[in-house]
């Protein structure tokens, strides 16, 4: 399957577990989608993980000139406070509309966890068809001497009750937007 079909296939199966996907060209789009959003939420703050200098740079002057307060790890500190995440996602499968997030860290945890409203970036080309696709990747991260975290998110947190009552956002962020790059560099 190539490159258009999976994020296609990607989007198609996001949407269906209540996920928010868009298609963005680059990091500008990032930026202003996420403070966009963060506002029109009534939110405050963002805690992004994953960035490179020049992205954090962009992402704080968007969120100066958006009078957001982009907050600055360690997130514990703020982990009551986090409105909004942006975090890079490692892969997508795009079989069920999943992201795989390395969250060996303690700050990409609490992004991925504790936000109202969860960002996740992901590149295009790390699109995966399905699970059996990223066994080789996953492999060799397990085998690696370093301990590692991988997360596997599939829409926004959501649990239901045993008379089937469903409640969003108990157990994570209760919005998930996937930001699929087709020209990103990570």
């Amino acid at each position: 399957m190539n490159s258009p079909e999976l994020v296609q296939l990607m989007k198609k199966r996001a949407e269906a577990v209540q996920a928010c996907v868009s298609v963005v060209k680059g990091f500008d789009d990032i930026a202003a989608y996420t403070a966009d959003l963060t506002k029109k939420q009534g939110g405050k703050t963002i805690a992004a993980t994953g960035l490179d200098a020049a992205e954090y740079e962009i992402l704080g002057l968007i969120c100066e000139s958006a009078g957001l307060t982009l907050l600055a790890p360690p997130f514990r500190n703020h982990a009551r406070n986090i409105h909004t995440s942006l975090t890079v996602a490692g892969w997508g499968i795009a079989d069920t509309g999943s992201l795989v997030i390395d969250s060996s860290s303690e700050d990409v945890r609490i992004a991925t966890m504790l936000p109202e409203t969860h960002i996740a970036i992901l590149p295009a080309e790390k699109i995966k068809p399905d699970p059996e696709a990223l066994a080789g990747e996953l492999d060799r991260i397990l085998k690696a001497d370093t301990p590692a975290y991988m997360a596997f998110i599939t829409g926004a947190s959501r649990t239901a009750d045993i008379e089937r009552v469903l409640a969003i956002g108990v157990h994570g962020p209760r919005e998930l937007h996937i930001l699929i790059v087709e020209d990103h560099h990570a």
